[in-house]
């Protein structure tokens, strides 16, 4: 699995992008097939609170899974994307199955 980060409008710091590496990588747990993930933090209206915006793009074989948050940090925003992907993943693998 391979994990792409983008930071736009603020440069992410090593603890920020370890944090997502990490979070990302329990993805794995939910569906093994997970070819690439690409993760997005980007600051919304710099001067309002709820402004981290955190998208997650999940390419899987034959379909791309799609979430995205936004909350007071990207820590929170992270979470709450990996915790709404874990579910689309799941929905995913039983449709697999059920084929």
């Amino acid at each position: 699995m391979e994990i792409k980060i983008q930071s736009i409008h603020f440069d992410a710091t090593e603890k920020l992008q370890a944090f997502i590496e990490k979070k990302v990588a329990k993805l794995e747990k939910a569906f093994e097939d997970i070819q690439t993930v690409e993760v997005q933090c980007k600051v919304v209206k710099p001067a309002t609170a709820q402004n981290k915006e955190v998208s997650l793009t999940v390419a899987v074989p034959g379909s791309k899974l799609f979430v995205e948050k936004t909350s007071d940090t990207f820590e929170e925003s992270t979470d709450l994307c990996v915790d709404s992907m874990k579910v689309q993943l799941q929905k995913f693998k039983e449709k697999l199955r059920n084929r």
